[in-house]
């Protein structure tokens, strides 16, 4: 079980999520915007922008989760951030992290002690697996939902 949830398989994981959510939003643009669709592609759009924009989340909490845990600087965490806004950037980000040995095979907080309370959240999220992930979850639902609330990003500056 501990291997089956290590930095470099969680990592592909949300990583080629965030690419098929990338897909299915862009997919759904183009029926909405290019071919017209009408009301099917409104509700496509919303569909596939409310599952982008929650996988996108997921994959921010899990790239500062790995980065505080691998240490990688912010440098290669605000990196690891700036993929997820670049269609289909996170794969080959994944990829170049595994080549550069930044994803270890196993979690290095769960042998340590955090150093700082950063260092300890992310102690806690790779001891307690489970519980985190609900916490995760329930984080991130929270601020999905603020961001439905708020509209579109390109409606923000509008």
């Amino acid at each position: 079980m501990s291997r089956m949830w290590n930095p470099p398989r969680l990592y592909r994981l949300v990583a080629i999520a965030e690419v098929i959510t990338w897909t299915l939003l862009i997919a759904a643009m183009i029926g909405k915007y290019l071919l017209r669709l009408g009301e099917t592609a409104d509700a496509a759009v919303r569909v596939a922008g409310g599952l982008h924009g929650f996988v996108f989340l997921a994959y921010c909490v899990t790239t500062v989760l790995i980065g505080v845990d691998q240490r990688w600087g912010l440098g290669r965490v605000l990196m690891g951030l700036a993929s997820a806004v670049v269609p289909y950037l996170t794969v080959p980000f994944e990829r170049w992290a595994e080549k550069q040995q930044m994803l270890g095979d196993t979690w290095r907080l769960r042998q340590e002690d955090g150093r700082g309370l950063i260092e300890s959240l992310a102690a806690f999220a790779v001891r307690r697996p489970i519980p985190a992930a609900l916490i995760a979850v329930v984080v991130v639902t929270i601020v999905f939902v603020l961001l439905l609330q708020a509209g579109p990003p390109w409606e923000w500056f509008a």
